[in-house]
């Protein structure tokens, strides 16, 4: 689904992604790239009323809140920057987690793997590798709040559109923490980004990445893009896959939060701070060691099949809703027929 340039930039500068859609792409509006991917999901379609919500003065105190400490973050980056990766990480990690608190979400991360034994530690108590190599983290993509949930659990550095550059406050945060952008209107700068990436896994740091290159409502989800992946492959990395799931205070899944389609920002914010008992999950999964898949395709399958198993388990069967009206099968087939850069 097409939609309107200025939400769609907007959408992409902000969610962090680094998926890429193949080139020459048929309807997409003008100055939003025609190799970017487009989740079919609809705000009217896809995404579920608040709920229980809370009144409009404790609506105001969260909003009030966030933007405080996003004050204090862009006040503070650049003197969290000198202080050394791991020290950084722990601050990031802080700073994230009162954010996140500030909306009124409750973060519920899992400390081991749920489908098995990892072969390596994902993360130290530094929040950095501890198995000697950097780390690729791969996670599915719902809302803008999965760069502050992951950033507060697994702080790294972020994949991210060059406009994000420009913002106000999120622009100079996003700089000083070391994001790596992209220029997702040119497909020849790739390559350079696909080399960055790979030279900061070398370096034992940690890449954060959204292989779908779009949000999706949660019920669904979109092909994990295999062209980010050649950098670990290259770099000899590890691959970290990451489900993010949201919950309500009953524990029963929700998709309040997904950032998709023609929603704006400020409307996807006021539904988030509307909330009451919000929750989302931070399920680090199973390490995928360097070298167990040695093409960048084969290793894309097999994070989104482990991230499949966990993202989509809350809603079990119930893909009704959402405008892609398919399961998450045929909707990953319907983009393997369609192809993509790398």
């Amino acid at each position: 689904m097409s939609e309107p340039a200025g939400r769609a930039g907007e959408r992409a500068s902000m969610t962090g992604t680094g998926g890429v859609d193949r080139p020459g792409g048929a309807g997409r509006p003008g100055g939003v790239s025609n190799w970017l991917p487009c989740a079919p999901c609809t705000p009217e379609s896809c995404v579920s009323p608040p709920g229980p919500v809370v009144g409009v003065w404790r609506r105001l105190l969260r909003g009030a809140g966030c933007a405080s400490v996003l004050v204090v973050g862009v006040a503070l980056a650049p003197v969290v920057r000198g202080r050394g990766r791991a020290v950084g990480e722990r601050l990031v990690s802080c700073w994230a987690r009162t954010l996140v608190a500030s909306l009124g979400i409750r973060l519920r991360p899992t400390h081991g793997p749920p489908d098995g034994p990892t072969h390596g530690a994902a993360h130290g108590p530094t929040g950095g590798p501890t198995h000697g190599g950097g780390v690729l983290l791969v996670a599915n993509h719902v809302s803008w709040l999965d760069i502050l949930l992951i950033a507060a659990v697994l702080p790294g550095r972020m994949l991210a559109k060059t406009e994000l550059r420009g913002w106000p406050l999120l622009g100079p945060l996003a700089a000083w923490g070391g994001t790596i952008f992209i220029d997702r209107d040119r497909l020849r700068a790739l390559p350079g980004t696909v080399e960055e990436i790979a030279a900061a896994l070398r370096r034992g740091e940690r890449v954060v990445v959204f292989p779908e290159g779009s949000t999706w409502c949660g019920r669904n989800g979109g092909r994990f893009r295999p062209a980010l992946f050649q950098a670990a492959v290259e770099a000899g990395a590890a691959v970290q896959p990451v489900a993010v799931r949201y919950r309500l205070a009953d524990g029963s899944p929700t998709t309040t939060p997904a950032f998709v389609g023609e929603d704006g920002l400020l409307s996807s914010l006021r539904r988030v701070v509307a909330v009451r008992g919000l929750a989302a999950d931070v399920l680090p999964l199973a390490l995928i060691p360097a070298g167990r898949y040695p093409t960048r395709r084969s290793l894309a399958r097999a994070a989104q099949a482990a991230v499949d198993r966990h993202r989509f388990a809350s809603f079990g069967d119930a893909h009704g809703g959402c405008a892609a009206r398919a399961a998450p099968g045929h909707l990953r087939r319907a983009h393997d027929r369609e192809g993509a850069p790398g």
